[in-house]
């Protein structure tokens, strides 16, 4: 990626912060010569750390505040009084055309209530939503919304659709991705009103969207479509089930190969192959949640993640940023805005 641009950083956010947010950022700084960080946080803890990476050395400027959002802060709380936080500092620095993006393992609520209210969200989106990669039997796939909106009503699924689409298309790179509703079965009866509105809404509508129609749970691993769209509410509780087996699985396999001295041989002899199997379903891979919809790019990095998993979520908004995805957006917005009746019809308004 040749593109050159600066990327905030909220340096105290997660719970190993600073020492892992440095070091995250260390790791994608080799991947992205053409990447500048400004680090948001204390500096007396920042800088020597930053001393002890000398990549990062000409790259790096620490924007210095004491003051930090809490992981147990109330977003109202945050929102009210934590303008001078290392949290909302970075955010201001996107909004003020200082940096191309914002990266945090912060509060999540508090992250989204200040980015909503400093970066505001695009026209024809009424609420930002939380997007997430997960491995597939295809592939990958991208689930939104991911706990940004714990009700969401048929507009708000439509929209999510929208911006899913556009995700899979630009950074995913799938000509034509399928988009489908979660839900708890196929059938077009079932499931609760706004999903099933929202299923006739993109069924009946002028929408670039190749709509697969309702998806369950076990399609997301399946790879049945390539863009998962649900509430918040279901997404959160998806993504967290997801992660619980994920790590339960490969403990169950780790006790299974070092139970005996033929399994731990066995182990040895499969070591490239259990390595390979390790990093497709390793968590901190896909680590890195996406707030699409704001009028700026914002990555949300899991809290309790380690230096690996952060530079994971940095870089993937380094590449959100490279690939435009707000841009095509923007213009799919715009596309529709211009066909006012599937507009209404889809429920997105200009």
């Amino acid at each position: 990626m040749n593109t050159r641009f600066t990327l905030s950083v909220d340096a105290m956010g997660g719970d190993a912060a600073p020492k892992m947010v440095v070091e995250g950022v260390a790791l994608a700084a080799e991947k992205y010569p053409g990447v500048n960080f400004l680090l948001c946080g204390d500096e007396n803890l920042i800088a020597p750390l930053v001393r002890d990476n000398p990549g990062l050395a000409d790259r790096v400027r620490i924007r210095h505040t004491l003051e930090v959002v809490g992981a147990a802060d109330k977003p109202s709380t945050a929102l009210r009084s934590g303008r001078n936080t290392s949290m909302r500092l970075s955010i201001n620095a996107v909004a003020e055309g200082e940096a191309a993006g914002v990266v945090s393992a912060g509060n999540t609520g508090a992250l989204m209530a200040m980015a909503m209210f400093v970066l505001k969200t695009l026209n024809g989106i009424d609420r930002p939503a939380i997007a997430g990669v997960f491995p597939t039997l295809r592939g990958k796939c991208v689930m939104l919304d991911l706990g940004a909106n714990v009700e969401s009503d048929a507009d708000n699924l439509v929209q999510f659709a929208v911006m899913g689409e556009v995700f899979a298309r630009r950074v995913l790179g799938v000509e034509s991705p399928s988009v489908g509703l979660l839900n708890v079965g196929v059938e077009e009866l079932k499931g609760h009103n706004d999903v099933k509105q929202a299923a006739a809404t993109l069924q009946k509508s002028h929408l670039p969207i190749r709509f697969h129609g309702f998806v369950e749970g076990d399609g997301i691993a399946a790879g049945t479509v390539d863009v998962v769209v649900t509430d918040g509410f279901t997404g959160n509780i998806v993504l967290k089930s997801i992660e619980g087996t994920a790590k339960m699985f490969v403990r169950f396999l780790k006790e299974a190969l070092t139970a005996s001295l033929p399994a731990k041989l066995g182990s040895l002899l499969a070591r490239l192959a259990l390595n390979r199997f390790r990093e497709r379903i390793d968590p901190r891979c896909y680590n890195g949640a996406m707030f699409l919809g704001l009028n700026g790019v914002c990555v949300k990095s899991h809290g309790g993640t380690d230096a690996f998993g952060f530079a994971n979520a940095v870089n993937v908004a380094c590449e959100l940023i490279a690939d435009r995805l707000n841009e095509g957006i923007k213009e799919d917005l715009a596309d529709l805005a211009a066909h006012a009746l599937p507009m209404t019809e889809a429920g997105i308004r200009s």
